[in-house]
Formats: C-alpha cells, sequence, structure tokens
C-alpha cells in the first residue's frame, strides 16, 4: 500500500521521501490540503507498471481478434513465424 504523505514534505524531506519510493512498489501519495494530488514513484516501479500495461493491453487485443475470428494457430506456427521475423530482421543488419 502506498504511503500517504503531505505535498509539502517533497520539498522539505525529499530524502526520507525519495527513500520511501524505492522501498514501495506502490510509491508514496501526496496530498495537497488533505486530498490525494500526485503519486510519485521509482523509475523502475514505473517501468514496470509501463510493461504491464503493455502486456495487458495485448492480452486484450488477442481476447478481442479471438472472439472476432475463427482462425487459430498452434504454437508451433506461431514460434515459427517469429523466427522468420526475427532473422530477417537480424539479417538487415548483418554486413
Amino acid at each position: 500500500m502506498a504511503e500517504i504523505r503531505p505535498v509539502s514534505d517533497l520539498r522539505n524531506n525529499f530524502a526520507d521521501i525519495s527513500k520511501a519510493v524505492r522501498e514501495n512498489e506502490d510509491g508514496v501519495i501526496l496530498t495537497k490540503n488533505g486530498y490525494p494530488d500526485m503519486v510519485v514513484l521509482s523509475y523502475e516501479a514505473n517501468d514496470r507498471r509501463k510493461l504491464e500495461n503493455e502486456v495487458y493491453l495485448k492480452l486484450m487485443e488477442a481476447e478481442l481478434e479471438a472472439r472476432t475470428t475463427t482462425v487459430r494457430l498452434s504454437h508451433e506456427e506461431v514460434f515459427a513465424d517469429l523466427h522468420t521475423k526475427l532473422r530477417a530482421k537480424f539479417n538487415q543488419y548483418e554486413v
């Protein structure tokens, strides 16, 4: 659970907030006049959240595609296509 602190702590206790952000994956919620105003996250936690969101969106796209088409591929077909695309991409960079 995220720690909740007043926004004035950002100015007055930056080192403490920086430490709390690195220790808590949920970050620190900063309040202004008693109401949530912003969330401070570590760089790593932010990257992790972005990656999780990308994966979630890809899964949603796959779910939608599965509902709207009858085409089904085996994992062998998927990986064979992926290997072909990767080989083509790497061949572009060979000298």
